[in-house]
């Protein structure tokens, strides 16, 4: 089975002084790199602010063009993000539905720390082996 290829950006933000929701989650979308620079109107901010709101209400299925007509948005701006939370691991799509992974936003969060932790490990493996093929020592 071949793995989905998967993008995890950590940026160390100052987190927002007072507690506001949208606030909250525009940090979190930025300190993931979500929002690049040239999202000036925070559309990752606002699909996933909607996703949860949608989730909260218990809605059975979400999905992008049912976001993009609440945020009024070009359903391709919107699919447009919606690949990056995908391929960050935050969120995903079975069939047309899209789902917030582990159910909310902490166990998706705890999820993409998880699997940064197993690229890491993959990582210092395949260092180590080169490092003993190249003659190189840890001090």
């Amino acid at each position: 089975m071949e793995l989905m290829p998967q993008q995890i950006i950590l940026i160390n933000l100052e987190k927002p002084r007072e507690k506001k929701l949208e606030e909250d989650v525009r940090w979190l979308c930025n300190s993931f790199g979500l929002s690049p620079g040239r999202d000036t109107e925070n559309i990752a901010t606002q699909i996933i602010l909607d996703l949860l709101q949608q989730l909260s209400e218990k809605e059975e299925k979400v999905s992008s063009d049912t976001i993009a007509d609440n945020l009024e948005v070009n359903p391709s701006r919107v699919n447009h993000h919606i690949r990056n939370l995908i391929t960050s691991g935050l969120i995903y799509r079975q069939k047309r539905a899209l789902y917030l992974r582990g159910g909310s936003l902490k166990a998706a969060v705890q999820e993409m720390k998880k699997d940064s932790e197993r690229i890491f490990q993959e990582l210092e493996i395949i260092a180590e082996e080169i490092d003993e093929r190249m003659g190189l020592k840890n001090r």
